[in-house]
């Protein structure tokens, strides 16, 4: 296929952590690393034990001039290049080709092996190229996997249609050498409107704790938080993420705090600034006991019990008047659900904050602890109503937007 110079051109000096899976695949794996050196970009290997039965570790170091990594358990290895420093050393990780069970193993977090010990400590972002039958690839527990990844930013290219080495015919065939590649240099070539930007979010719950066993909290999963978090990452923000109890994976290039309650939320904010855009898409939790219970309460012989809450602090209204240290742009979300245009405006007037992105959270939309969202985004007298898409694809569209507005900012009247 044709390259763009101005595309591939963005490989030289960059580092390239392939990691080879098993699968008959795997041979396009030379001819990849054939194509990044030609382009300028270092190539280090990671070969699991089942990539080593179709190539060698031999034929990937000859074509990448660099130490091929396979051990987990090497104390040579270790101590020169340990799975944490491999898994950092370079600009992006590509896990080509990705089997069935690599792809499991990624989605669940295992790291029983190397390759799947550097994937899970890399904080750098990872594009994956599947290969696999056609019937592994439709089944509906490769692609729930395939879902959990895509949520964690993970990013794909391929699988093709095609002739399959088992006889069979359709989707999982491995994407070309040359494809890879572009899509490669495409990560590299992408602009970063928000370079020397930074970007504070704050995602998921709080809980409050009711005793020390018990907490106030609410449905929120952190998805859309966190996905933004990532989006304006990629633009190239610095960006901090002030999370609370979530299950997912820390975005990649993301400075994490984690926190429990809103006044420790809103502590972890204040430290972050000053910041250039804060976005708040966590759902904090509006009350908090009065006093927390030392000890667990027991229901004893009561019918009832009456719990005295106090509110929490307002952490968007906090940060829209932070004084001389409010950001430039202050984004707040909206979860609402009935009239959730006209609630979401009167919230942006009595918080003081620029935009609100309004979204219905009734439980028969999904939105809590889904993978898609239908959003308002409110800013001023206008009303933009975005179609229906997934969470990674609204925070990337929101990432957009903040970009032009504070490239509009900083340009000279």
């Amino acid at each position: 296929m044709a390259q763009e110079p101005s595309k591939i051109e963005a490989l030289a000096g960059r580092r390239v952590l392939l990691v080879v899976t098993g699968g008959i695949a795997a041979y396009k794996a030379l001819e990849l690393i054939r194509l990044l050196r030609k382009a300028g970009a270092g190539v280090r290997c990671v070969l699991t034990r089942a990539g080593s039965e179709f190539v060698t570790p031999l034929s990937l170091q000859a074509l990448s001039g660099d130490k091929v990594y396979s051990d987990l358990f090497s104390l040579t290895d270790e101590s020169e290049m340990g799975h944490i420093e491999l898994s950092r050393a370079a600009d992006l990780v590509v896990v080509a080709p990705a089997s069935a069970d690599f792809l499991a193993k990624m989605a669940h977090g295992r790291a029983d092996d190397l390759a799947s010990t550097v994937l899970l400590a890399t904080d750098k972002e990872t594009l994956v190229a599947p290969s696999m039958n056609v019937r592994m690839w439709q089944h509906p527990a490769t692609q729930a996997n395939l879902a959990t990844l895509r949520q964690r930013g993970v990013r794909f290219v391929g699988p093709d249609d095609g002739d399959m080495a088992c006889g069979e015919y359709g989707p999982g065939r491995m994407a070309e050498p040359a494809a890879i590649q572009t899509a490669i240099a495409g990560y590299f070539a992408q602009p970063r409107p928000l370079a020397g930007r930074s970007a504070l979010v704050t995602s998921g719950p709080t809980h409050e704790p009711i005793d020390p066993v018990r907490y106030i909290a609410n449905r929120s999963s952190g998805k859309q938080g966190h996905a933004i978090a990532s989006a304006l990452a990629r633009l190239g923000a610095a960006t901090t993420l002030v999370t609370g109890p979530t299950a997912l994976a820390d975005p990649a290039g993301v400075t994490v705090r984690r926190v429990e309650s809103a006044r420790d939320m809103l502590a972890a904010c204040r430290d972050a600034l000053p910041v250039d855009v804060a976005v708040c898409a966590a759902a904090v939790a509006d009350w908090r006991m009065a006093e927390a219970a030392a000890h667990k309460m027991k229901r004893g012989d009561q019918a009832e019990l009456s719990l005295r809450l106090q509110q929490n602090p307002d952490i968007l209204a906090a940060l829209s008047a932070a004084g001389n240290q409010r950001p430039a742009l202050v984004v707040g979300f909206a979860a609402e659900t009935e009239r959730v245009v006209e609630l979401a405006r009167a919230k942006r007037a009595r918080k003081g904050c620029d935009w609100i992105v309004a979204n219905d959270v009734s439980a028969e939309t999904g939105t809590f602890g889904g993978d898609d969202n239908t959003v308002h985004l409110i800013a001023g007298d206008d009303t933009e109503t975005w179609p229906r898409m997934r969470k990674q694809d609204v925070a990337d569209k929101l990432a957009e937007r903040i970009a032009e507005r504070l490239g509009a900012a900083a340009e000279p009247s």
